[in-house]
């Protein structure tokens, strides 16, 4: 994988504020909507935030959004996931989805190296 994962992630980021900025001011109760199941979704309960985010990770490397892929792995990063558990995260979605699972998760673990996670 050639592409800078860090630089794709920036670039999403600046992208996602300027439609939720536009979004707020010509949408605002969508806008709000969606913010609100974001807000409410990622709290702890009887699963942590960190779980959460792992289990969103496995289900964005499932369909292969690398949007998602970034965005999820940056928050499980923030919430204090392991390599250890990004590891076990990245086996799951092996386990389901075989060698397109290996694929996929190369941006992950490309992402990780770059910040010094890895």
């Amino acid at each position: 994988m050639s592409e800078n994962q860090t630089k794709l992630n920036e670039n999403r980021k600046k992208h996602v504020d300027l439609l939720e900025q536009t979004m707020r001011g010509e949408l605002p109760a969508l806008g709000e909507g969606i913010d609100a199941v974001s807000r409410s979704t990622y709290v702890d309960g009887a699963l942590s935030t960190k779980s959460k985010r792992l289990m969103a990770l496995a289900l964005a490397l499932g369909v292969g959004c690398r949007n998602c892929v970034l965005a999820q792995t940056e928050c499980a990063l923030a919430e204090g996931a392991t390599k250890k558990e990004f590891l076990e995260t990245i086996a799951v979605v092996m386990a389901m989805r075989g060698t397109t699972g290996v694929a996929e998760s190369l941006r992950v673990i490309q992402y990780l190296d770059e910040n010094g996670n890895w």
